[in-house]
């Protein structure tokens, strides 16, 4: 069975509808890259499926992550092989295989502080690591050339490199923070728009796809699960959606939903606060990233465009869990932190962007969140009721398969294997070959051949629908005011193709604006706001209250960050209201997707 891969307010009413009308297979519970990944399993499986999500695609942790593909090297000091060989796999496949245009590979320095033992001993783990990965993917040799080009295999293998040389990588290091380092690479993803992609693939594979879509409770037949309550936040609708199999991936939201069934879920999720900050690219001379030990964890100095991203914390949170807020405790930790390798620090003034998210961490004996574990769990607690909770974001699509593996068990037909691991995301099939024809496409749509690299990376071969935009509307082939990093045609495809609902979910998902720009978007949101109007249907004070909403969450944002500590933070960061009207229920945390 296969649908359309446009998510638009007429795809959505559409799949509403259905949903309403035809019972599925599966109904998926939640719309981050779990969520979407098990709706992307089963829709490759010949399974007819729902995917539901309160708010928009990667509202929560699946848009809040350190934007890494990684084993997780410090999960070899814990002696945690296994899970590192596995999410090794999975960066391979997304490397080469799945989203070539979404991710791709990154250098890291090491620094290294003690002469002799450290090198010897970080050096041992790195070299595990490579050769972890070279069992699973091709290791690609350390090469020139054009560093932006897509990759054909892994990653390069590590080097160990002198103090001196690894000041001519990264010049902004102090020279007495290190006697010498290792360089090993990993992968990146914006993984806002990998997840937004992962739910399109699900939608050409037939899955029925709805934002602003919160389950309300559960359907039951005896003690059977049969299906999900929903509303449709839009416009206050209620209706019923029954299926065979329903799957919550809803993340740290995993207790509400297993109070739905009397609390027998047989999980326990606690939530860990993730702090990063957005810094520009000319506050820190780099050509590679760094990762840093600390007393707990490490941390990461990430290239990010014509940016760094520094992060994170790990602390626990029981708080609001739709808006985790940043205090200015947390953003001291990481100023202090990275200041402490820096020739010039980095202050206040020189962030342009701060985000939170919440690891939905599988909850042990330990009070601390940073021992909690990173693997994940599958449970059906109930006849017709699957749930799959923890992992990290490389590994969405083992969790996935475990999810759909344990639903499917008990039907009554077969269901083939998962087939993920072969399955490119849509913008994929072809890249390498659009990539090369990249001057062309430049010529051919009047663009420098640098935005079509930028549209490139961001959208695969679909760029070819975007540039089809520009072709029939000319001005959307220039930069947005106040984002001059994006085209106006990003916004109307965001709206038109990719399922964003309102000016938020173009600003902060769609697009990094809200993190990117000194002003938080306040500049850009005007012009996306009427750019997106015509495709949502928005009248003249719909597009006034959509900036208003946009406007009162950036002061609440800020507000918040200037707040000591958590607590204050979140009331702050609760003075702003949503844009969907969320119910929320219990220690002022929304209801679940």
């Amino acid at each position: 069975m296969t649908g359309t891969a446009r998510l638009d307010p007429a795809s959505r009413a559409a799949a509403l509808r259905r949903m309403r009308a035809e019972p599925v297979d599966v109904v998926v519970i939640g719309g981050g890259v779990t969520g979407a990944g098990v709706a992307l399993d089963a829709a490759t499986r010949g399974l007819s499926v729902a995917l539901l999500e309160a708010r928009d695609l990667a509202a929560g942790t699946s848009s809040r992550s350190s934007k890494l593909i990684h084993g997780g090297l410090r999960y070899l000091e814990q002696l945690n092989g296994a899970l590192v060989r596995e999410a090794l796999r999975e960066r391979s496949l997304l490397l080469e295989t799945i989203a070539p245009h979404l991710v791709r590979a990154i250098p890291f320095l090491l620094p290294l502080t003690h002469h002799g033992w450290e090198r010897a001993y970080i050096g041992s783990g790195v070299l595990l690591y490579d050769t972890l990965g070279q069992g699973i993917g091709r290791i690609a040799p350390r090469t020139g050339g054009d560093s932006g080009a897509p990759r054909s295999g892994g990653v390069p293998l590590h080097r160990h490199l002198t103090r001196k040389a690894a000041l001519r990588e990264f010049p902004s290091l102090r020279p007495d923070a290190l006697v010498g380092a290792i360089q090993y690479w990993d992968g990146q993803v914006d993984d806002a728009r990998h997840t937004m992609f992962v739910a399109r693939t699900a939608a050409r594979y037939g899955a029925l796809v709805a934002t602003s879509a919160q389950v309300t409770g559960l359907v039951r037949e005896g003690d059977r699960v049969a299906g999900v309550r929903v509303r449709d936040l839009e416009n206050g609708v209620d209706l019923e959606v029954r299926a065979a199999q329903t799957i919550n991936a809803a993340g740290v939201w995993t207790d509400d939903i297993q109070a739905m069934v009397g609390g027998r879920g047989r999980l326990s999720v606690r939530a860990s606060k993730g702090v990063h900050i957005v810094v520009p690219r000319d506050r820190i001379h780099g050509s590679t990233g760094l990762i840093l030990r600390t007393e707990k964890s490490v941390l990461f100095v990430i290239p990010w465009g014509s940016h760094w991203i520094v992060g994170t914390t790990d602390t626990e949170w029981n708080l609001d869990l739709a808006h985790p807020a940043a205090s200015s405790a947390d953003i001291s930790y990481l100023l202090d932190t990275v200041n402490r390798v820096l020739r010039t620090p980095l202050t206040t003034e020189d962030i342009t962007g701060v985000y939170a998210g919440l690891r939905p961490l599988l909850a042990g004996e330990s009070e601390d969140t940073s021992q909690l574990s990173r693997e994940h769990a599958v449970v059906s607690p109930v006849a017709g009721l699957t749930m799959v909770a923890g992992g990290k974001y490389t590994t969405y699509r083992v969790m996935a398969a475990d999810a759909v593996d344990a639903a499917t068990a008990g039907m009554s037909r077969a269901v083939p294997p998962s087939c993920t691991d072969r399955v490119p995301l849509l913008g994929a099939d072809g890249y390498p070959a659009l990539w090369n024809a990249r001057e062309g496409l430049a010529r051919a749509s009047g663009l420098h051949v640098a935005w079509v690299e930028h549209l490139l990376h961001r959208y695969g071969t679909l760029t070819e629908e975007v540039l089809a935009l520009v072709a029939d509307r000319a001005e959307l082939g220039r930069p947005l005011r106040g984002a001059p990093k994006y085209l106006a045609v990003e916004a109307v495809y965001a709206a038109s193709h990719e399922g964003a609902l309102h000016l938020e979910d173009v600003l902060t998902r769609r697009t990094r604006i809200s993190i990117e720009t000194a002003d938080r978007g306040l500049e850009a949101a005007p012009q996306v706001a009427e750019l997106i109007a015509p495709v949502l249907g928005w009248s003249p004070a719909t597009v006034g209250r959509e900036i208003d909403h946009y406007r009162a969450r950036v002061t609440a944002e800020l507000e918040s960050q200037r707040q000591a500590d958590d607590h204050t933070a979140d009331a702050a960061r609760l003075g702003a209201p949503d844009v969907r009207p969320v119910v929320r229920e219990g220690r002022g945390a929304a209801a679940p997707a």
